[in-house]
């Protein structure tokens, strides 16, 4: 099970720095409501073609929970990339990878908050490794380079997109009993119905970007990968080794993120990207070892 939810969770890291990366690319050629609205448009019109005949059969779980598995997909679906996506037309990419790593110390600290469940020493431990292991990248091996960053609006909002998105993963504790297909498909269609308002508001702003052909690429991956499998992936993951282990893995999003820009925006590959991945992989493995056991 401890494999499965490895695999299940870098897998989901690896999507979801390419979500980041895509969010960056997006500024100029689909704006941030069209994008955040657009992803789940295409997210659920996989689900009517491919999952319908298993949500049909779990309907009656669905009717029951419809409010809380509607608010999953405004909190952890819509709130948070609306959030990231616009924060990104006023921050940097480096402020929004050091500010994504508070996400799993505020799992933490929500969890010891409202259930007293405590992180080990080791955990803690592990989630400072990997947080260095986040700094060296976001500063390019110079951690000087973090005393000149400034601070704005974005980051603000993104510091609120992580607090949602923790709350997100700690509330997963509740979620009815439903295949993936159903439990996806549920919170799809709240995020999308939350999504439209912010679509209009920002028609009603003159800020729409309609998609470019760069922008329905961006789209078509952020609503079958980031929006799609990554959430399914996530929620198994939580499932399986709860969210105090699973959040740590948050932390390989901006490395894997930092790699894909080598990959798809040709920045160039530096030896500090090497030990910035070996500190976050080496981070979580001393928190794995060092779990409670119970």
């Amino acid at each position: 099970m401890n494999t499965r939810a490895y695999f299940y969770l870098t897998v989901t890291s690896l999507f979801w720095g390419g979500n980041s990366v895509a969010g960056k690319l997006a500024v100029g050629h689909v704006s941030p409501m069209v994008l955040t609205t657009f992803r789940w448009i295409v997210a659920l019109s996989v689900i009517l073609a491919l999952m319908m005949p298993q949500v049909k059969r779990d309907w009656p779980v669905i009717r029951k929970h419809w409010l809380q598995l509607l608010l999953y997909g405004v909190f952890g679906f819509t709130a948070f990339n609306a959030l990231l996506y616009t924060a990104l037309g006023y921050t940097s990419a480096i402020n929004a990878v050091i500010e994504q790593a508070s996400i799993p110390m505020l799992i933490f600290a929500f969890n010891f908050i409202l259930f007293r469940i405590q992180a080990s020493v080791a955990q803690i431990v592990g989630f400072a490794v990997t947080l260095i292991g986040v700094l060296i990248t976001a500063a390019h091996g110079e951690f000087s380079a973090l005393a000149e960053l400034e601070f704005n609006f974005g980051d603000l909002l993104i510091l609120l997109a992580c607090i949602v998105y923790a709350g997100y993963t700690i509330a997963l504790r509740w979620k009815p009993a439903l295949s993936w297909q159903s439990f996806i498909a549920a919170p799809a269609f709240g995020a999308l119905l939350s999504a439209i308002p912010l679509f209009f508001w920002e028609l009603s702003r003159g800020g729409t970007i309609l998609p470019d052909a760069t922008g329905w690429a961006i789209v078509l991956y952020a609503g079958i990968f980031p929006s799609l499998l990554s959430q399914v992936l996530y929620v198994r993951g939580v499932e399986m080794i709860g969210a105090n282990r699973a959040g740590l893995f948050i932390n390989a999003i901006p490395v894997f993120g930092t790699l894909l820009s080598v990959l798809l925006v040709g920045e160039t590959m530096h030896p500090f990207h090497g030990v910035a991945l070996l500190l976050v992989l080496g981070g979580i493995a001393i928190a794995e070892w060092g779990r409670p056991k119970t």
